[in-house]
């Protein structure tokens, strides 16, 4: 009787699947055929290099419509560049320089990532166009100090443990080292006043204010 009732169970599971005329290893089947199939058409080899190098050259070649001619000073040297008039400080600096310590937050002036200094002044780089900085001196975090050679604020930012993530840190350098320089007080209140365009959403702000009195302090 018990080998009777397994029988029937058994006949009960694959009654439906029969019926739907797809059983799952029939799918599963199909769809590994589907897959080689749909990867033998992909080139292979030298076949796809040869593409991928065709697409880079029509790429390099293929002209900007409207694109403007601009001479850019980054970190001291010379970029001459033709942009879409449209394109942000921030994009040309990421994408067609490729400097990026420079970070893309907000997008909309609103979290201080993107903080750049030109000519010795604190801007937010997504909220304004390179067109518009045609032989300005713009410098960022890698103009600031490298590994080898920090600025003090850099040292301060590693003492103080000030970043958790790192997202928000060369926005929060930048923003702090112009801060040094312009005419308010020292105070911690002052600080916070002055860094409040710098958002930190890892809430590292005690140690980015203690990072910045360090520097006060050695001064």
């Amino acid at each position: 009787m018990a080998n009777k009732g397994d029988n029937n169970s058994n006949d009960m599971q694959q009654e439906p699947e029969r019926e739907r005329g797809v059983t799952r290893r029939s799918f599963l089947r199909n769809l590994g055929a589907a897959g080689i199939a749909a990867a033998a058409t992909l080139p292979t080899g030298a076949k796809a290099e040869d593409m991928k190098a065709e697409e880079k050259q029509i790429d390099s070649i293929a002209p900007v419509a409207g694109a403007v001619a601009v001479k850019l000073m980054v970190n001291k040297k010379k970029h001459s560049l033709k942009l879409d008039p449209r394109t942000t400080l921030l994009d040309c600096l990421r994408e067609n320089l490729q400097i990026t310590g420079t970070k893309k937050g907000c997008d909309h002036g609103q979290c201080g990532a993107c903080t750049v200094h030109v000519n010795g002044r604190r801007i937010n780089s997504c909220l304004t166009l390179a067109v518009m900085h045609d032989g300005d001196e713009i410098t960022t975090i890698e103009g600031l100090g490298q590994p080898d050679n920090m600025h003090p604020l850099q040292e301060a930012f590693v003492d103080c443990d000030a970043y958790q993530c790192g997202y928000c840190t060369s926005g929060q350098i930048m923003s702090a080292a112009a801060f040094l320089n312009e005419p308010c007080g020292h105070s911690v209140e002052d600080i916070k006043e002055a860094m409040s365009g710098n958002i930190c959403r890892c809430g590292a702000y005690p140690n980015i204010i203690a990072a910045i009195q360090q520097v006060i302090q050695k001064a």
